[in-house]
């Protein structure tokens, strides 16, 4: 029974030391980034405000997507997708990137690739508040309504989904350097693929709503994306039906969805943990 209890303090004292180490690391990263700057944090706040204007003037009166408050139905998507990309990027270069510290001290590898998702998430957060600000002081009040619930499992989808790359793309980095470079490609390719700056309608009648449409939502991030139009926009323009259509499948649609995202994000998670465990051992030797 003493045997237990010890082992069990131990687990317990082991799992804060990484929570703590994971805290500091995150603070680090925000303390250097805006390092100097005059403005510090609110460059955060002002990103989305400035995004909104600048999506809003191009696709709303000049290129006209036909979507009305573009600029909302963008933003409701792209923060989501901002973060996942700037976790995943910034993670293929955690471990290398930090050689100094896998190659002379010992502390737990495990933190790494998790500190580029905490230190976008704060960042999401942040942008996330002033979007939703914005859009009460405009009076857009369906953030009031029940949708709004839908931004729940979209987010968990999301941050089980970044996790899992970020575990897998900054262990294979250090084996195989090439793993940047394609990494680059796919977060560039994949903010096309998903829909965000246009209406996932285009897709649905381009595929003809059948077994390719279900296959886009292999996805995980397609999900995500339009449930959180549909939590924070609503009237989620999901349906084809010309300029304007605006029709919502309702929350059974993306609840399936994001389950289908979530079982390839839990699969991916554990082979992602697999492999960052089988080469973690080699990894002050690879540097």
């Amino acid at each position: 029974m003493a045997l237990t209890e010890i082992a069990e303090d131990r687990a317990r004292t082991q799992t804060r030391v990484r929570w703590e180490l994971l805290r500091n690391l995150i603070r680090k990263d925000l303390k250097v980034k805006y390092q100097g700057s005059a403005l510090g944090f609110l460059w955060s706040l002002a990103n989305p405000l400035l995004l909104l204007v600048v999506y809003t003037f191009v696709f709303q009166l000049v290129l006209r997507s036909g979507i009305p408050a573009f600029g909302f139905y963008l933003l409701s998507g792209l923060l989501v997708w901002n973060a996942f990309a700037g976790a995943v990027g910034a993670a293929t270069g955690a471990v290398v990137g930090n050689a100094g510290l896998v190659k002379k001290v010992r502390f737990p590898l495990v933190v790494l690739p998790l500190t580029p998702v905490g230190f976008t998430a704060v960042h999401f957060l942040l942008q996330l508040l002033v979007l939703v600000v914005v859009m009460l002081a405009t009076g857009y009040t369906h953030l009031l309504s029940p949708h709004l619930l839908l931004a729940v499992p979209a987010l968990g989808v999301a941050m089980l989904f970044t996790v899992a790359l970020c575990f897998l793309v900054s262990a294979l980095n250090v084996r195989y350097r090439d793993t940047q470079h394609i990494v680059e490609i796919a977060l560039m390719a994949g903010f096309w693929i998903n829909p965000i700056v246009y209406s996932v309608a285009l897709v649905r009648e381009h595929l003809h709503g059948g077994w390719l449409y279900d296959l886009y939502y292999l996805n995980p991030m397609a999900g995500v994306v339009t449930a959180m139009q549909s939590a924070l926009y609503g009237q989620n323009p999901t349906l084809p039906g010309g300029q304007g259509a605006l029709a919502d499948p309702g929350y059974l649609f993306y609840l399936e969805r994001l389950g289908i995202g979530g079982l390839i994000s839990g699969a991916l998670l554990l082979l992602g943990m697999r492999v960052y465990a089988r080469l973690s051992a080699d990894f002050a030797e690879e540097l």
